[in-house]
């Protein structure tokens, strides 16, 4: 296995670096820091300012079974049944009780008053004031601040206008209502119903100053019931102990208790209504019933009557007596079977065990009684018909009588009937302690979010930049770097007080670092960089040094210049010329005049000393780029620009080219060829590796060599490596 040292860092390696990755983070820690507190800040705002949500709680019992009436045992046993809580909670959040909580309490009309964008609503909440009073506008008449009331009882709107909202408007007189789309439909007081076509509106409350805005909607119910049926929650407290606990979740704490009592109310009386329902429809079968019977025994006395009559038979033995008393007493039991039936058809299937019974005593009751009638039959017969008739008016009169007792006995079960469930604890709220926002767990998520927000986009930056910040990869490619110069925070300083020296008296100072501030550690580097150019000029074909480098804004003009100031200050007749003929900036660092540059002297519009300035660096002479020409690569492909070189080479020690980006223009490749040495500035962070290899290749494809790199404005970081090879932040020296 390779072994990789912690200096050297490879571009293509797969593995994570977690000491670069540590140090990436920490590098960007205060970006990080001003991330989290922006985050946390926002969180604690948010937490101060949302509006806090109360919860009301109540609780209901679901009894295991409906306690019978004292001697009514057999009666209600056909007409309760034991239900689960499970059955319950679902009866509970049903739409037939929650409808009708909607439509007592007006849910589906939402009414919410204009507050202030933000801050109103959170304003609004802290005014104190009597009934009825309101608080003075802060900004705007429409806005409410606090203590306003709007009460609707009573709203229609067309059909396109559901779940829209409108805006009702406080007026001097009344109200006044406006559209989703702003125009005006109604108008009128508080108290009184108004109907323009579609549109109905009944205001029953208003305490606001006039020309405040409050926002309407009218929901559909459907809606508002579904979405209250989302919100309260029911839940069985312990399994099977017929206690479900309801919850409701409101910014008005008020509305949450009226709707979870509500909701209580509603689902009791509709348990005690259910519950009572069975006997209900027994009471109405038997009373139907009553009259049918009554006149069937009216009929059979009247037929016994004329038998006894025509037959001149007054009694009956005593063998057709005790049949006949065994007659009566089997077909009443029949009949309360008969009665049952209803019960027993609309509450079990035939295949029930229940069913069967009923149904295997009916078949016991009726062959019996096949048995009695052949007894009957061996009566003489003026003793069997009499049997008959007698038989037919006591089971008549004791079928009505026994329904006469069983529709006392229902009616007095219809209207005792409690339910079997019963609301323990009725709604209530703490109102010290909102349930929402959590204030604490806002701000600590807050204060998460916005770390890590601040990590992932440090790393994210980190990894579509894909600048070079390690010297070393450059030399992986074959360039030798010659120097690195690290960033000078000295050099931006100047050029921000001579911007502003500009802008108030139109004058400049001195933008050369090298002359304001020759122990800046930039320059430091670049003095090292004289030296070794002095040794690694000594085989060049020339004295001219030309400097390029891949893109704009990699500091070849601050390079150039300062590294010119350098050579000159160690007694050497240095000429730096701007090459860059397209945004040369080299003669506003000099200050000297752009009318009169190498463009000029090119195009012949003039000569040498007219167009080389001296600087207030000793031994630095200046070509400036001159007036903007309409072909900069024209001109330095003429015989002009190789005489010119050619000239200046014999009279200076060190002639310095300062050319335009390689990879933005083809000037850097015309003048190269007749330069003696050749240097490209990269900058830390800035140019990949491979924008690098590019460069390197476009002047090798015209016969250029380059000769070395300067990494430029090298930054200390902890994620980097190899910036103390060639920065100065470990060797600073200073009197």
């Amino acid at each position: 296995m390779t072994e990789v040292t912690p200096t050297k860092h490879r571009p293509d390696d797969d593995e994570i670096d977690l000491l670069a990755l540590f140090g990436t983070l920490w590098d960007s820690r205060w970006l990080i820091a001003a991330f989290t507190l922006a985050f946390t800040v926002m969180g604690v705002a948010y937490a101060l300012l949302a509006t806090p949500v109360y919860k009301a709680s109540s609780l209901i019992q679901v009894e295991d079974e409906t306690g019978a009436m004292p001697g009514m045992e057999d009666i209600s046993s056909l007409l309760g049944s034991t239900s689960t809580a499970t059955t319950e909670i679902q009866l509970i959040k049903s739409r037939a009780v929650l409808g009708q909580v909607v439509d007592d309490l007006n849910l589906d009309i939402v009414v919410e008053p204009n507050y202030f964008p933000v801050i109103g609503q959170a304003i609004a909440r802290r005014f104190v004031g009597s009934e009825g009073d309101v608080a003075e506008p802060l900004l705007g008449d429409s806005y409410a601040w606090g203590g306003e009331k709007l009460v609707v009882s009573r709203m229609s709107v067309p059909e396109m206008e559901f779940g829209k909202a409108l805006t009702l408007q406080a007026t001097e007189s009344g109200w006044r209502l406006y559209n989703s789309g702003d125009e005006p439909v109604l108008e009128g007081r508080v108290g009184k119903a108004e109907t323009t076509g579609d549109y109905v509106l009944m205001v029953k409350e208003l305490a606001a100053r006039p020309g405040t805005t409050f926002d309407i909607t009218k929901r559909r119910r459907y809606s508002t019931i579904a979405d209250l049926q989302q919100e309260i929650a029911a839940n069985e407290q312990g399994k099977d102990s017929g206690i479900i606990s309801m919850s409701y979740e409101h910014e008005n704490w008020r509305l949450a208790e009226r709707v979870l009592n509500e909701v209580g109310d509603n689902y009791v009386r509709q348990n005690v209504e259910r519950n009572s329902a069975e006997a209900a429809k027994s009471l109405d079968f038997l009373r139907n019933k009553l009259p049918e019977i009554k006149q069937e025994l009216e009929v059979a006395e009247e037929k016994l009557n004329e038998f006894q009559i025509r037959a001149e038979t007054i009694d009956i033995t005593a063998e057709g007596e005790a049949i006949l008393d065994q007659v009566v007493e089997l077909e009443k039991q029949i009949s309360q079977l008969e009665i049952q039936r209803a019960e027993i058809e609309q509450r079990f299937q035939p295949t029930h065990p229940r069913y069967k019974a009923w149904a295997s005593q009916m078949v016991d009751l009726q062959e019996r009684r096949k048995e009695l009638d052949s007894r009957i039959g061996g009566l003489p017969e003026t003793q069997q018909q009499l049997v008959r008739f007698r038989r037919d008016v006591e089971v008549g009169n004791e079928i009505y009588l026994q329904m006469l007792s069983n529709i006392q006995q229902l009616d007095i079960v219809r209207a005792g009937t409690v339910g079997n469930v019963r609301v323990v604890d009725d709604a209530a709220v703490n109102v010290e302690e909102p349930v929402k926002p959590k204030k604490a767990l806002i701000a600590a998520i807050a204060l998460l979010l916005g770390g890590f927000v601040g990590v992932a986009i440090v790393l994210i930056r980190s990894a579509l930049n894909r600048g070079v910040e390690n010297a070393d990869d450059i030399e992986n490619m074959g360039l030798p770097v010659y120097a690195g110069i690290p960033l000078s925070e000295c050099q931006q300083a100047l050029s921000r007080k001579n911007s502003k020296r500009a802008l108030r008296n139109g004058q400049q100072g001195s933008q050369l670092l090298a002359v304001e501030n020759p122990a800046d550690l930039a320059i430091e580097a670049l003095r090292s960089l004289r030296t070794s150019l002095h040794f690694g000029m000594m085989d060049a074909k020339n004295n001219i040094l030309m400097i390029s480098g891949p893109s704009p804004g990699v500091g070849k003009t601050f390079v150039s210049i300062n590294l010119a100031a350098v050579m000159a200050q160690a007694d050497q007749r240095v000429l730096l010329i701007d090459a860059d003929m397209r945004k040369g900036f080299s003669h506003d660092v000099f200050q000297v005049k752009n009318d009169r540059g190498l463009s000029d002297l090119l195009s012949g519009r003039a000569t040498l000393d007219e167009a080389t300035h001296k600087t207030e660096a000793d031994n630095l002479a200046f070509i400036p780029r001159g007036t903007i020409p309409p072909n900069p690569s024209e001109l330095l492909m003429g015989k002009r620009f190789e005489d010119l070189l050619q000239e200046v080479s014999s009279q200076y020690d060190l002639v310095i080219v300062d050319t335009p980006p390689i990879l933005a223009v083809t000037d850097p490749a015309i003048v190269g060829k007749h330069a003696g040495t050749t240097m490209l500035v990269t900058r830390f962070g800035l140019n990949p590796v491979k924008e690098i290899e590019h460069t390197q290749r476009r002047f090798e494809q015209n016969g250029i060599e380059v000769k070395g790199v300067i990494f430029n404005a090298v930054v200390k970081k902890a994620s980097a490596y190899g910036y103390g090879n060639y920065g100065y932040y470990n060797y600073e020296y200073k009197t």
